[in-house]
């Protein structure tokens, strides 16, 4: 993996980065990938929205809040090499410079997660500001004025918790992976119910970023019907990239590598190309309005 670069794996055209002179005058893009429902796709996109937007020239951390460390083994950290984790960040043992490893993608780097994450819930219940935790450590390492980052992206566990109210409380922006599948909406509703108390207690500038439709089979109507009805509840909050149901993207974690490396030619790696483009498309538009 170490022969990555964007021209040579990676689908053309590649969207032109932003001129650099818009680009040091924004703060980190601070962005919480959650679903309360597990098996979405969020650990997936996380790793490969990550992986397509260093390709395109941004500079993307991904912190790894999830103790099953799959974001972590997906782009290809050893266990052995998680000597500082997200759990040291959120106990205060360590910054999240001293944290951070870079990984074999250039311009994309990791908090990994270590499974001393399990007990940190425990843990946090009578420590100060504890659902402010990772805010907290990323104000005193990614500030308003830091040009080394453009986004940080936060893979949180699949349930509501003190990890994903971290996520939540240190974002400016949720993303959610949403499964076209039959309980869908009912998911979506729940976990709006969450976002709007989240607004509420701890974090009243927490956004929507958008709703990525996930594992979509197009051989089965269903996907469409939710699709469908996905668009009709959040209207264009819902992103027009859809991800596909995709064997390689599934293989790629047991290489430790994103799907965008594993195999670039793939429909699951072209659209989370895809998802990259028009995620900076959507924030070019709303910076324009």
């Amino acid at each position: 993996m170490s022969d990555f670069t964007p021209t040579n794996i990676l689908p053309t055209p590649i969207p032109a980065p932003l001129p650099t002179s818009e680009l040091v005058k924004q703060p980190p893009r601070i962005i919480a990938i959650a679903n309360q429902k597990g098996g979405v796709g969020k650990t997936t996109t996380a790793i490969n929205l990550g992986t397509g937007l260093a390709a395109i020239g941004r500079r993307v951390l991904v912190v790894d809040l999830d103790p099953q460390g799959n974001a972590s083994t997906g782009l290809g950290i050893d266990r052995r090499n998680r000597t500082v984790s997200s759990y040291d960040v959120l106990m205060g043992e360590a910054t999240i410079a001293e944290a951070q490893v870079e990984t074999a993608i250039p311009g994309l780097s990791i908090i990994p997660s270590t499974v001393d994450l399990t007990g940190a819930e425990l843990e946090l219940i009578d420590m100060p500001r504890r659902a402010y935790r990772l805010r907290d450590a990323l104000a005193d390492t990614v500030t308003d004025a830091d040009e080394s980052l453009d986004y940080v992206l936060i893979d949180s566990p699949p349930s509501l918790n003190l990890l994903t109210v971290n996520a939540l409380v240190a974002a400016k922006s949720i993303l959610v992976p949403l499964q076209c599948e039959f309980f869908a909406l009912e998911g979506l509703s729940m976990l709006m119910s969450t976002i709007e108390r989240i607004r509420k207690s701890f974090n009243a500038n927490l956004e929507i970023q958008g709703v990525v439709l996930t594992m979509y089979d197009k051989r089965n109507n269903l996907s469409d019907q939710v699709a469908e009805d996905v668009r009709g509840f959040l209207g264009d909050k819902v992103y027009e990239t859809i991800i596909p149901r995709n064997v390689r993207v599934s293989e790629a974690p047991s290489h430790g590598k994103p799907a965008l490396v594993y195999d670039h030619k793939c429909a699951g790696s072209l659209a989370y190309m895809q998802l990259a483009s028009e995620m900076l498309r959507r924030e070019r538009l709303d910076a324009a309005a």
